[in-house]
């Protein structure tokens, strides 16, 4: 049984029209690993019983814990209520669990906010030393959309492939991930494979790994 911890929002930033930095205190001694997430509630009215889950974008040895999150206002659930708190208010999360784990170096294939469960993961290898061999394919609808861009093109140059979908772009292609983009892109498909993003593209895109030759065990997606 996950047990509740209480934090405190100490800064928010927007990072897209849509997508907002939560940095909160971290309780004592609470550990995660990158990849991982947990349950993020907001401790008022009839919210605190609203759990969702949310990646952490910090590392596991980072004094404060990070979330980013993309804001749906037209759904009117706890995202839309996060967007209108403010520094000082607190959370409620539990313990970490499951998500993304790195097996190994590999492609990190990304649809949107499913890039999350990799900023920790891509933060900590390079906090490492030990980015080299991992590249990132991130679509996104339009350039506005495309999370920490700056960041990820700092952290992995040109192995980072941007990608958009809805309009046309002087910066990035006009393509989404395909069979016939990853079979242009990418010349291994013995290396692993992380795959998050909205149900539908992560479905498409690990039947295209599939048919190009990718072993199950080398195809990880959210637990």
């Amino acid at each position: 049984m996950s047990t509740p911890h209480t934090v405190t929002i100490e800064e928010i930033e927007s990072l897209t029209p849509d997508v907002g930095r939560f940095v909160t205190t971290k309780p004592e001694n609470f550990e995660f690993k990158p990849g991982q997430a947990t349950e993020v509630s907001i401790p008022k009215d009839h919210w605190k019983d609203e759990k969702r889950p949310f990646t952490f974008s910090s590392l596991p040895e980072d004094p404060k814990l990070e979330f980013t999150i993309k804001i749906y206002p037209e759904r009117d659930g706890v995202t839309d209520r996060l967007a209108e708190l403010e520094v000082g208010e607190e959370l409620e999360i539990g313990d970490p669990w499951g998500a993304i784990t790195y097996q190994g170096p590999g492609v990190f294939i990304a649809g949107g906010a499913g890039v999350t469960p990799f900023l920790a993961i891509l933060r900590d290898l390079h906090h490492r030393g030990e980015l080299d061999g991992n590249r990132l394919i991130f679509s996104n609808d339009t350039e506005s959309d495309i999370i920490l861009a700056g960041e990820l093109k700092r952290l992995l140059g040109d192995r980072a492939l941007f990608l958009v979908t809805d309009e046309k772009s002087a910066t990035y292609p006009t393509r989404r991930i395909d069979k016939e983009l990853l079979a242009e892109q990418i010349d291994d498909f013995e290396q692993y494979f992380y795959v998050c993003g909205p149900p539908d593209m992560v479905e498409d895109v690990t039947t295209a790994l599939r048919e190009l030759g990718v072993e199950e065990e080398r195809i990880v997606t959210e637990e």
